[in-house]
Protein backbone atom coordinates (compact mmCIF):
# COMPACT_ATOMS: atom_id res chain seq x y z
CA UNK A 1 0.00 0.00 0.00
CA UNK A 2 1.30 3.44 -0.92
CA UNK A 3 1.77 5.97 1.91
CA UNK A 4 -1.29 8.18 2.42
CA UNK A 5 -1.92 11.84 3.15
CA UNK A 6 -3.24 13.29 6.41
CA UNK A 7 -4.62 16.82 5.99
CA UNK A 8 -6.36 18.61 8.89
CA UNK A 9 -6.99 22.36 9.05
CA UNK A 10 -7.80 24.62 11.99
CA UNK A 11 -8.93 21.98 14.46
CA UNK A 12 -8.24 21.28 18.12
CA UNK A 13 -6.50 17.89 17.97
CA UNK A 14 -7.35 15.41 20.70
CA UNK A 15 -4.81 13.08 22.26
CA UNK A 16 -6.45 10.20 20.40
CA UNK A 17 -6.13 11.93 17.04
CA UNK A 18 -2.48 12.72 17.76
CA UNK A 19 -1.88 9.10 18.70
CA UNK A 20 -3.34 7.94 15.38
CA UNK A 21 -1.10 10.37 13.49
CA UNK A 22 1.97 9.22 15.40
CA UNK A 23 1.29 5.55 14.77
CA UNK A 24 0.81 6.14 11.06
CA UNK A 25 4.09 8.05 10.89
CA UNK A 26 6.01 5.37 12.75
CA UNK A 27 4.57 2.69 10.46
CA UNK A 28 5.76 4.67 7.41
CA UNK A 29 2.14 5.05 6.32
CA UNK A 30 2.20 8.82 5.69
CA UNK A 31 3.75 10.72 2.81
CA UNK A 32 2.09 14.09 3.43
CA UNK A 33 1.14 15.45 6.86
CA UNK A 34 -0.66 18.79 7.06
CA UNK A 35 -1.98 20.14 10.38
CA UNK A 36 -2.01 23.81 9.35
CA UNK A 37 -3.66 26.09 11.89
CA UNK A 38 -4.37 23.23 14.31
CA UNK A 39 -4.10 23.44 18.08
CA UNK A 40 -2.46 20.72 20.13
CA UNK A 41 -0.76 20.56 23.50
CA UNK A 42 2.99 20.98 23.86
CA UNK A 43 3.19 17.34 24.93
CA UNK A 44 1.34 16.16 21.83
CA UNK A 45 3.46 18.38 19.60
CA UNK A 46 6.56 16.69 21.01
CA UNK A 47 5.02 13.28 20.29
CA UNK A 48 4.35 14.25 16.67
CA UNK A 49 7.93 15.49 16.28
CA UNK A 50 9.38 12.25 17.61
CA UNK A 51 7.23 10.34 15.13
CA UNK A 52 8.39 12.61 12.29
CA UNK A 53 11.95 11.77 13.28
CA UNK A 54 11.20 8.06 13.02
CA UNK A 55 9.31 8.21 9.72
CA UNK A 56 11.01 7.01 6.54
CA UNK A 57 8.07 7.81 4.24
CA UNK A 58 7.19 11.41 5.13
CA UNK A 59 7.99 13.74 2.21
CA UNK A 60 5.89 16.84 2.97
CA UNK A 61 5.15 18.44 6.36
CA UNK A 62 2.80 21.43 6.67
CA UNK A 63 2.87 23.20 10.05
CA UNK A 64 1.61 26.55 8.73
CA UNK A 65 -0.30 29.17 10.71
CA UNK A 66 1.05 29.06 14.21
CA UNK A 67 1.49 25.37 14.96
CA UNK A 68 5.16 26.00 15.82
CA UNK A 69 4.24 28.69 18.33
CA UNK A 70 7.18 28.80 20.74
CA UNK A 71 10.94 28.34 20.92
CA UNK A 72 10.52 25.05 22.77
CA UNK A 73 8.38 23.70 19.93
CA UNK A 74 10.95 24.94 17.45
CA UNK A 75 13.61 22.95 19.26
CA UNK A 76 11.43 19.82 19.20
CA UNK A 77 11.08 20.26 15.44
CA UNK A 78 14.82 20.81 15.03
CA UNK A 79 15.53 17.55 16.86
CA UNK A 80 13.09 15.74 14.57
CA UNK A 81 14.66 17.18 11.42
CA UNK A 82 18.13 16.24 12.62
CA UNK A 83 17.09 12.58 12.64
CA UNK A 84 14.61 12.42 9.75
CA UNK A 85 16.05 11.61 6.32
CA UNK A 86 12.98 11.54 4.06
CA UNK A 87 11.44 15.03 4.27
CA UNK A 88 11.58 17.03 1.04
CA UNK A 89 9.15 19.90 1.73
CA UNK A 90 8.61 21.86 4.96
CA UNK A 91 5.99 24.59 5.37
CA UNK A 92 6.26 26.88 8.42
CA UNK A 93 4.38 29.87 6.99
CA UNK A 94 2.90 32.06 9.71
CA UNK A 95 5.06 30.74 12.57
CA UNK A 96 6.55 33.31 15.02
CA UNK A 97 10.06 31.88 14.70
CA UNK A 98 12.03 35.12 14.98
CA UNK A 99 15.80 34.98 14.49
CA UNK A 100 16.24 32.77 17.55
CA UNK A 101 13.90 30.14 16.15
CA UNK A 102 15.62 30.03 12.79
CA UNK A 103 18.98 29.76 14.57
CA UNK A 104 17.65 26.71 16.43
CA UNK A 105 16.44 25.12 13.19
CA UNK A 106 19.42 26.04 11.05
CA UNK A 107 21.80 23.13 11.81
CA UNK A 108 19.10 20.59 10.92
CA UNK A 109 17.79 22.52 7.90
CA UNK A 110 21.20 23.18 6.38
CA UNK A 111 22.36 19.57 6.69
CA UNK A 112 19.15 17.69 5.87
CA UNK A 113 19.94 15.35 2.97
CA UNK A 114 16.56 15.53 1.19
CA UNK A 115 15.01 18.94 1.95
CA UNK A 116 14.53 21.00 -1.24
CA UNK A 117 11.45 23.16 -0.55
CA UNK A 118 11.11 25.51 2.45
CA UNK A 119 8.39 28.06 3.32
CA UNK A 120 9.42 30.64 5.94
CA UNK A 121 6.87 33.30 5.02
CA UNK A 122 5.39 35.45 7.81
CA UNK A 123 7.91 34.07 10.31
CA UNK A 124 9.01 37.45 11.72
CA UNK A 125 12.59 36.90 10.54
CA UNK A 126 15.33 39.52 10.59
CA UNK A 127 18.86 40.08 9.35
CA UNK A 128 20.45 37.29 11.41
CA UNK A 129 17.97 34.72 10.15
CA UNK A 130 18.47 35.77 6.53
CA UNK A 131 22.22 35.37 6.88
CA UNK A 132 21.63 31.75 7.93
CA UNK A 133 19.26 31.20 5.01
CA UNK A 134 22.01 32.33 2.64
CA UNK A 135 23.93 29.26 3.78
CA UNK A 136 21.08 27.08 2.49
CA UNK A 137 21.79 28.35 -1.05
CA UNK A 138 25.28 26.93 -1.65
CA UNK A 139 27.23 28.02 -4.75
CA UNK A 140 28.24 25.84 -7.66
CA UNK A 141 30.38 22.90 -6.69
CA UNK A 142 29.17 22.85 -3.11
CA UNK A 143 26.53 20.67 -1.45
CA UNK A 144 22.98 20.51 -2.79
CA UNK A 145 20.62 23.20 -1.53
CA UNK A 146 17.06 24.47 -1.69
CA UNK A 147 15.20 24.50 -5.00
CA UNK A 148 12.13 26.41 -3.75
CA UNK A 149 12.22 29.09 -1.05
CA UNK A 150 9.44 31.31 0.30
CA UNK A 151 10.29 34.35 2.43
CA UNK A 152 7.06 36.31 2.00
CA UNK A 153 6.11 39.07 4.47
CA UNK A 154 9.19 39.29 6.66
CA UNK A 155 9.39 43.09 6.96
CA UNK A 156 12.05 43.07 9.70
CA UNK A 157 14.71 42.28 7.10
CA UNK A 158 16.55 45.42 5.98
CA UNK A 159 18.43 46.46 2.86
CA UNK A 160 21.78 45.09 4.09
CA UNK A 161 20.29 41.64 4.59
CA UNK A 162 18.56 41.63 1.20
CA UNK A 163 21.77 42.75 -0.53
CA UNK A 164 23.66 39.82 0.96
CA UNK A 165 20.80 37.50 0.05
CA UNK A 166 20.86 38.69 -3.58
CA UNK A 167 24.50 37.63 -3.82
CA UNK A 168 23.61 34.17 -2.48
CA UNK A 169 20.79 33.86 -5.04
CA UNK A 170 23.12 34.84 -7.87
CA UNK A 171 25.51 32.02 -7.02
CA UNK A 172 23.04 29.35 -5.92
CA UNK A 173 23.42 26.16 -7.91
CA UNK A 174 19.93 24.79 -7.20
CA UNK A 175 17.31 27.51 -6.58
CA UNK A 176 14.44 27.47 -9.09
CA UNK A 177 11.54 29.19 -7.28
CA UNK A 178 11.84 32.26 -5.03
CA UNK A 179 8.84 33.95 -3.38
CA UNK A 180 9.54 37.35 -1.80
CA UNK A 181 6.02 38.81 -2.02
CA UNK A 182 4.79 41.34 0.55
CA UNK A 183 8.23 42.44 1.71
CA UNK A 184 8.96 46.20 1.58
CA UNK A 185 11.81 45.81 -0.91
CA UNK A 186 11.53 48.93 -3.05
CA UNK A 187 13.31 49.70 -6.31
CA UNK A 188 16.86 49.59 -4.92
CA UNK A 189 16.61 46.01 -3.65
CA UNK A 190 14.72 45.00 -6.79
CA UNK A 191 17.65 46.22 -8.88
CA UNK A 192 20.00 44.00 -6.86
CA UNK A 193 17.64 41.07 -7.37
CA UNK A 194 17.57 41.74 -11.12
CA UNK A 195 21.36 41.38 -11.20
CA UNK A 196 21.04 38.15 -9.21
CA UNK A 197 18.43 36.79 -11.62
CA UNK A 198 20.61 37.68 -14.59
CA UNK A 199 23.52 35.80 -13.01
CA UNK A 200 21.52 32.74 -11.95
CA UNK A 201 21.47 29.74 -14.26
CA UNK A 202 18.62 28.03 -12.42
CA UNK A 203 16.04 30.56 -11.14
CA UNK A 204 12.79 30.22 -13.11
CA UNK A 205 10.10 31.77 -10.87
CA UNK A 206 10.37 35.05 -8.92
CA UNK A 207 7.37 36.44 -7.00
CA UNK A 208 7.64 40.14 -6.15
CA UNK A 209 3.95 40.83 -5.60
CA UNK A 210 3.27 43.78 -3.28
CA UNK A 211 6.92 44.70 -2.68
CA UNK A 212 6.74 48.46 -3.22
CA UNK A 213 8.11 48.52 -6.77
CA UNK A 214 7.58 51.16 -9.46
CA UNK A 215 8.08 51.41 -13.20
CA UNK A 216 11.77 51.95 -12.48
CA UNK A 217 12.13 48.34 -11.33
CA UNK A 218 9.98 47.04 -14.15
CA UNK A 219 12.16 48.82 -16.69
CA UNK A 220 15.26 47.13 -15.25
CA UNK A 221 13.64 43.70 -15.51
CA UNK A 222 12.40 44.49 -19.01
CA UNK A 223 15.90 45.41 -20.13
CA UNK A 224 17.24 42.22 -18.61
CA UNK A 225 14.79 39.82 -20.29
CA UNK A 226 14.95 41.73 -23.58
CA UNK A 227 18.71 41.88 -23.94
CA UNK A 228 20.29 39.10 -21.90
CA UNK A 229 19.86 35.31 -21.65
CA UNK A 230 18.04 34.28 -18.50
CA UNK A 231 16.51 31.15 -16.98
CA UNK A 232 13.60 33.21 -15.61
CA UNK A 233 10.17 32.14 -16.90
CA UNK A 234 7.72 33.67 -14.38
CA UNK A 235 7.98 37.13 -12.79
CA UNK A 236 5.06 38.21 -10.58
CA UNK A 237 4.75 42.00 -10.27
CA UNK A 238 1.10 42.38 -9.22
CA UNK A 239 0.12 44.85 -6.46
CA UNK A 240 2.96 47.22 -7.33
CA UNK A 241 2.91 50.72 -8.82
CA UNK A 242 3.85 49.35 -12.24
CA UNK A 243 1.97 50.07 -15.44
CA UNK A 244 0.02 47.17 -16.97
CA UNK A 245 1.81 47.81 -20.26
CA UNK A 246 5.25 47.19 -18.76
CA UNK A 247 4.03 44.10 -16.97
CA UNK A 248 2.60 42.74 -20.21
CA UNK A 249 5.81 43.42 -22.13
CA UNK A 250 7.83 41.48 -19.58
CA UNK A 251 5.33 38.63 -19.54
CA UNK A 252 5.34 38.38 -23.35
CA UNK A 253 9.14 38.28 -23.51
CA UNK A 254 9.33 35.58 -20.83
CA UNK A 255 6.72 33.53 -22.68
CA UNK A 256 8.72 33.83 -25.90
CA UNK A 257 11.80 32.54 -24.10
CA UNK A 258 9.87 29.56 -22.77
CA UNK A 259 8.58 28.73 -26.25
CA UNK A 260 12.12 28.87 -27.65
CA UNK A 261 13.33 26.47 -24.96
CA UNK A 262 10.60 24.01 -25.87
CA UNK A 263 11.51 24.17 -29.57
CA UNK A 264 15.22 23.78 -28.83
CA UNK A 265 14.80 20.64 -26.72
CA UNK A 266 16.53 17.61 -28.32
CA UNK A 267 14.23 15.12 -30.08
CA UNK A 268 12.70 12.63 -27.69
CA UNK A 269 13.47 14.77 -24.63
CA UNK A 270 11.05 17.07 -22.80
CA UNK A 271 11.63 20.80 -22.88
CA UNK A 272 11.77 23.01 -19.81
CA UNK A 273 9.21 22.17 -17.16
CA UNK A 274 6.15 24.40 -17.68
CA UNK A 275 6.33 27.38 -15.37
CA UNK A 276 2.87 26.70 -13.97
CA UNK A 277 4.14 23.39 -12.62
CA UNK A 278 6.97 25.10 -10.81
CA UNK A 279 4.87 27.48 -8.77
CA UNK A 280 4.62 26.15 -5.21
CA UNK A 281 1.25 25.57 -3.58
CA UNK A 282 1.54 27.78 -0.51
CA UNK A 283 -0.07 30.33 1.75
CA UNK A 284 -0.67 33.52 -0.21
CA UNK A 285 -1.95 36.39 1.86
CA UNK A 286 -1.14 39.54 3.78
CA UNK A 287 0.92 39.31 6.99
CA UNK A 288 -0.73 37.81 10.06
CA UNK A 289 -1.84 39.38 13.31
CA UNK A 290 -0.71 37.28 16.25
CA UNK A 291 -2.86 36.34 19.22
CA UNK A 292 -1.46 35.04 22.53
CA UNK A 293 -0.92 31.29 22.39
CA UNK A 294 -2.79 28.99 24.72
CA UNK A 295 -3.16 25.26 24.36
CA UNK A 296 -6.76 25.39 25.51
CA UNK A 297 -7.67 28.87 24.32
CA UNK A 298 -9.00 30.38 21.09
CA UNK A 299 -7.30 29.94 17.70
CA UNK A 300 -3.74 31.21 17.75
CA UNK A 301 -3.83 33.16 14.49
CA UNK A 302 -6.21 35.72 13.07
CA UNK A 303 -5.91 36.59 9.40
CA UNK A 304 -5.93 40.26 8.55
CA UNK A 305 -7.21 39.54 5.07
CA UNK A 306 -8.82 36.78 3.06
CA UNK A 307 -6.80 33.67 2.33
CA UNK A 308 -6.92 32.05 -1.08
CA UNK A 309 -5.28 28.67 -0.70
CA UNK A 310 -5.48 25.09 -1.89
CA UNK A 311 -4.11 22.18 0.06
CA UNK A 312 -1.00 20.37 -1.04
CA UNK A 313 -1.59 17.84 -3.76
CA UNK A 314 0.12 14.48 -3.46
CA UNK A 315 2.47 13.71 -6.33
CA UNK A 316 4.29 10.57 -7.38
CA UNK A 317 7.73 10.11 -5.88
Amino acid sequence: MLPASIQITGELLSATEVQDICESLKEDGVRLLSVRGCQLSDRDFGRVCRSVAASRSLAQLNLNLGVVSSLSRTRHLADALATNRSLQTLFLHGSPLLDAGLAALNPALSTHPALVCLDLGDCMLGEEALALICGMLPPDGAKSGLRELTLSANPRIGSKGWARFAIAVAHSSQLRVLNLDYNPLGDQIAAMLAVAVASSRTLEVLDLEGTGLTNQSAQVFLDMVENYPTSLRVLVLAENDISPELQQQISDLLAEGEDEDSRDAPPGLPGRTPSSALQPIREKHQPLTWLPHSNAGPPMVMLTSGLGESLLAETEM
